[in-house]
């Protein structure tokens, strides 16, 4: 156990006085990713979700691929869902009835 403990890297002296000079390997905390919210701007959320229906209004046929297609009908209420109830559901529901539009076209 004592030896396990001699091996282990850190600022604390051994019984011998000695310190390693590298320390810790990945230090306390110097590579950790910077900490960044985790919750987003509603405004930007708000702009991006009405980009998005911009762009689907503007068409004359689907303006993505079957793929993105599917990927935005998922992401878009998820996205949604970070701004106020009501607005959410006023936005998802432009959105469904663009894309309703565009696959009858």
């Amino acid at each position: 156990m004592r030896l396990r403990n001699r091996w282990k890297m850190s600022a604390e002296k051994d019984l011998f006085g000695f310190t390693p000079a590298q320390g810790s390997l990945f230090g306390e905390g110097r590579l950790a990713a910077p900490r960044r919210s985790t919750t987003p701007d509603p405004q930007v959320v708000r702009l991006r979700l009405r980009a998005v229906i911009d762009k689907a209004r503007a068409a004359e046929r689907m303006p993505w691929t079957e793929r993105d297609t599917r990927m935005w009908q998922t992401v878009f209420p998820n996205m949604a869902k970070w701004l106020p109830e009501e607005e959410a559901a006023q936005l998802c529901l432009e959105f469904e009835a663009e894309l309703k539009r565009l696959a009858a076209a």
